[in-house]
């Protein structure tokens, strides 16, 4: 009797174990965020600090990202498509003083997709759902939402000028 309880008890810690181990192997795979590696999603800008001699960036695919150096070191990095390129930094004399590479992925948030045969549309759903014009939405749905939104935008700037001259 005692003989089949031990190897019951057995039996119980390896299963334990194969589900420890499954439960842990993401985390010992992925491991710790890569530091030379920056994520940004599309269609969005993050901030870095780097060396502030820094006197030329040098983006790998500019498809992708968009690195802009502003003084005192600080650039900006801006997803435009998915996937990863990098950008380096150089001094002026030349020397390499960054190079890192750009992760950029797809929005986060509440996105909701509608297909219409093999147009695409997207909807950013948070409350309620908009247009979110993103890359691979069908042309006809991308061109509509780019021009509503440039039309508002030239409205906005009219609206703006007029506002000023009337308070001058």
């Amino acid at each position: 009797m005692f003989r089949f309880q031990r190897i019951r008890a057995c039996a119980r810690f390896g299963l334990r174990s194969v589900a420890v181990a499954t439960l842990l192997w993401p985390a010992v795979c992925l491991g710790a965020p890569d530091p030379d590696k920056i994520s940004v999603y599309v269609d969005q800008a993050k901030l870095l600090k780097l060396p502030a001699k820094v006197a030329t960036i040098i983006v790998g695919n500019p498809l992708i990202a968009d690195v802009t150096l502003q003084s005192g070191g600080i650039v900006v990095v801006t997803g435009k498509g998915y996937g990863a390129t990098n950008f380096i930094a150089m001094d002026r004399g030349g020397d390499v003083l960054v190079d890192r590479q750009i992760q950029v992925e797809g929005p986060t948030e509440r996105l909701v997709t509608v297909y219409r045969g093999v147009e695409r549309e997207s909807y950013s759903c948070a409350p309620i759902c908009q247009r979110r014009i993103t890359l691979g939405d069908g042309e006809h749905y991308f061109k509509a939402a780019i021009d509503q939104a440039g039309s508002l935008s030239s409205q906005a700037s009219g609206a703006a000028a007029a506002g000023s001259k009337s308070s001058n």
